[in-house]
């Protein structure tokens, strides 16, 4: 694996963990929401993650070769688990029994999706300076 490589995989990470954060700061924004644009209550949103190969035999046989590869966001999707029912009939989204579907986001879940992502980019942030040190480091012997 080349030095550019482990910076390159570093680098894939800190846009991955930076989606991870951006989606989980969207859920808690909208952790009362009970109207969205698709109508109905908002629904919590997942990051899919996935290894960064790309197609072709050539490339994943030269990428396994070479070491390993990044990662990348695969997608963002809606979680489908239905949000409690709370009873709150002066609500506008009630229904006809006073209850209100609330979104599905648990705010403390969210919150730990967000400190697990702040740490992994902490720690992707470490590993490209710690590349970074290594590279200046092997110029100096150069010299």
């Amino acid at each position: 694996m080349s030095l550019f490589a482990a910076i390159d995989i570093a680098g894939s990470g800190l846009t991955a963990e930076r989606v991870r954060m951006d989606v989980a700061a969207d859920n808690l924004a909208n952790a009362q929401s009970t109207r969205s644009a698709a109508g109905g209550p908002y629904r919590r949103k997942l990051v899919l993650l996935r290894s960064a190969e790309p197609g072709g035999f050539a490339a994943v046989l030269g990428r396994r070769m070479a070491g390993a590869a990044g990662v990348e966001v695969a997608g963002i999707v809606e979680d489908t688990t239905p949000g409690p029912l709370v009873y709150d009939p002066g609500h506008p989204d009630a229904d006809g029994r006073g209850y209100v579907r609330m979104p599905n986001v648990n705010p403390v879940s969210e919150l730990v999706d967000l400190i697990t992502a702040s740490r992994a980019y902490e720690a992707n942030v470490t590993s490209m300076q710690t590349a970074k040190q290594m590279f200046s480091r092997t110029l100096e012997i150069l010299r």
